[in-house]
């Protein structure tokens, strides 16, 4: 059975690129040592507020560690995609010319 073979473009690159710099720079800014539970307060019937756990640690650690996996998969798709970008410019011809082949 033949297997379709994706083409990737330049601009498909760039985006796996920023975004792979928004997932490094989240994780940096969230070490999981100094997280906390996130709290938010709800209104109650009576009109009160009461505070509730929006967040837990857990729900963030597992959240920043699936982040984490998600942006070495990412990785090595973009290292083929780098790959592939670079085949297309030598098959192109834009390799440079060695001087004694000139």
């Amino acid at each position: 059975m033949a297997v379709k073979k994706q083409l990737y473009t330049e601009i498909e690159l760039q985006w796996a690129e920023s975004q792979l710099l928004t997932w490094r720079e989240y994780v940096d800014n969230n070490p999981l040592h100094t997280l906390t539970d996130r709290l938010s307060y709800k209104e109650t019937k009576s009109g009160g507020m009461i505070p509730m756990v929006v967040a837990s640690i857990e729900q963030q650690g597992k959240f920043i560690q699936d982040t984490m996996k998600n942006y070495l998969s990412l990785l090595k798709e973009v290292d083929a995609m780098r790959a592939i970008e670079e085949a297309k410019k030598e098959a192109r011809g834009s390799a440079s010319v060695p001087h004694r082949m000139q």
